[in-house]
């Protein structure tokens, strides 16, 4: 389990601007069902002055992504677009009073979003869409473009550092040897050698397998599991949803969503959401899957 500051967990059982924007004058969306974390960012903005008067996000994903958008909301507000653009990752994290290493991409989704978001107010495309650079990372979908750029923005040194701050490279781990050629052209800028040999071993012991669910019961499982639809659930009631706990079998957790949730559009981003806190908490893979009222869970496995 990850350790996190006081100021993200309050950012995370109490999201500050967590609510839809039906009248935003800007929205940015990133991320993606299958990278686990998806945020929308909505701004009001004073068109005299172009000052953000208020700033609001939806975010499906990991307590590192809800507590960074939360935070960025509070930090933009009352800014104009150019001086919320000069916000970075690092004053998003630093807001935070940190975040671990491995959720630092959490930051630069919010970092991304107010871009995606600023763009759209001012009627230009943001280009998220691999243009720019050779993509990388399948995985995860991350180019070169944002890897070059998060390596000078952070100074990144390893490709656990990209990893962390990007995703790529997180998956299937095939795009490593590209992330490698990107670190030693962009540390070439200053002088600086790429240590490959360091950082593989250093990725290769962060990434030694753990044994799913060590020195948890499976009373302390599932409380834990318990533990992180309670966390959920506040945040999907004030959207007139709800969700809750089936059953559990060996990997798979079984829920049953209701209320604004059942059938909704976005029902698939709020279980894979769910399903990364539990990965988080739990320390092992789980699958979580939703079911209907009533089912029989062992039948819709």
């Amino acid at each position: 389990m990850w350790d996190y500051s006081d100021t993200v967990k309050e950012h995370f059982f109490n999201p500050k601007n967590a609510r839809a924007m039906d009248d935003a004058d800007a929205i940015g969306d990133v991320g993606s069902i299958q990278c686990g974390d998806a945020l929308r960012l909505t701004l009001k903005v004073d068109d005299s002055n172009e000052t953000i008067t208020d700033a609001a996000f939806q975010t499906f994903g990991c307590g590192s992504a809800i507590a960074s958008s939360s935070v960025l909301t509070e930090i933009i507000k009352g800014k104009t677009l150019d001086e919320a653009l000069t916000v970075t990752n690092q004053d998003i994290a630093d807001q935070l009073d940190g975040l671990p290493p491995e959720k630092m991409h959490c930051s630069v989704m919010g970092r991304e979003a107010l871009q995606a978001a600023v763009a759209n107010y001012r009627g230009e495309v943001w280009q998220d869409d691999h243009e720019e650079g050779a993509l990388i990372c399948k995985c995860f979908a991350v180019d070169a473009v944002m890897i070059e750029d998060t390596i000078r923005a952070n100074n990144l040194r390893t490709v656990e550092d990209v990893t962390n701050y990007t995703k790529a490279g997180g998956g299937c781990s095939a795009c490593h040897e590209g992330i490698e050629e990107i670190l030693t052209t962009v540390l070439a800028e200053t002088g600086e050698a790429f240590a490959a040999q360091a950082s593989r071993k250093k990725l290769h012991e962060e990434k030694t397998p753990k044994l799913p669910g060590k020195g948890l019961s499976n009373i302390e499982r599932i409380k834990r599991i318990e533990r992180v639809i309670e966390a959920v659930r506040p945040q999907l009631q004030r959207d007139r949803g709800d969700v809750s706990l089936v059953d559990v079998d060996g990997d798979t957790v079984f829920i049953n969503l209701v209320g604004a949730c059942s059938g909704c559009q976005m029902a698939s981003l709020t279980v894979s959401g769910i399903q990364q806190q539990m990965i988080e908490d739990l320390g092992e893979f789980v699958r979580v899957v939703p079911v209907p009222a009533g089912s029989a869970a062992g039948a819709a496995a």
